[in-house]
């Protein structure tokens, strides 16, 4: 008998039976990176027992409970993008967490970011994307990124851009360029009747004749010297002409 198929809309509690399904692994310990997007997750149940866990993806589910994530110690990339997510205090135990996507949240404020301040290889953040439209109510604040960059001094990535380390400068320096950029495009434009000027004078195409050189002279000169060889080998060639015609002394 074939298993009922799950309906779209209904919720769905991580199981033992549904990560080993989604996974082919008979012991839960033996998973190192897992990807459960998309499934309407409400409910993360057994996760907490995946211990040696280091990749994980939740992104695009129904998700507002984090305990049982407070387990996975080895845990280095979490991606718990577009869920109901305002309580970060489970991640506090998350101890070698580098990188960390929760834009698309209900964070609302800088308070609630205050647990996972103590994560000391946390250096890449993302609480809001501008490409999937997901962010979160603290990214409205003012002094946002300010606020965060102090929180987080260690950071190097912040929602996709990177803010220190190597690169760091260069990538501002292109980033305020294209700021500038999409200013003036966005500025609205002045009409004003320039009329064309001229980078060169009219005089600058123009042939000019050139100033007779040495070089010049002395083909002249050599010109003029061919010439009367040719004359002088035409009257030569003459000569020779009316000579053969005269009749030789008899001897």
């Amino acid at each position: 008998m074939e298993p009922k198929a799950r309906a779209e809309d209904e919720d769905v509690k991580i199981t033992v039976e549904l990560l080993k399904s989604i996974t082919g692994e008979f012991d839960l310990e033996s998973i190192l990176f897992l990807k459960l997007t998309k499934m309407n997750i409400c409910n993360l149940g057994c996760i907490g027992d995946c211990v040696n866990l280091e990749r994980l993806d939740l992104s695009r589910n129904d998700i507002s409970n984090l305990n049982p994530l407070a387990s996975l110690k080895l845990l280095t990339v979490l991606n718990l993008s577009a869920n109901r997510i305002s309580n970060l205090d489970p991640l506090y135990s998350c101890e070698n967490l580098q990188n960390l996507n929760l834009a698309g949240n209900l964070i609302s404020s800088v308070d609630a970011l205050r647990s996972i301040t103590k994560l000391k290889n946390l250096d890449t953040i993302r609480l809001k994307d501008t490409v999937c439209s997901f962010s979160n109510p603290v990214c409205m604040n003012t002094s946002y990124l300010n606020i965060i960059l102090d929180m987080f001094p260690n950071i190097k990535i912040l929602d996709g851009e990177r803010v220190s380390g190597r690169g760091s400068d260069l990538y501002r320096l292109c980033k305020d360029i294209d700021d500038s950029l999409k200013e003036i495009d966005n500025i609205r434009p002045i009409h004003v009747s320039v009329s064309p000027t001229k980078w060169v004078e009219d005089s600058y195409w123009e042939l000019k004749p050139m100033h007779q050189t040495q070089t010049d002279k002395a083909s002249e000169q050599f010109f003029e010297l061919l010439k009367e060889c040719r004359e002088l080998k035409s009257k030569a060639a003459d000569v020779i002409t009316k000579t053969k015609r005269m009749p030789r002394a008899v001897k």
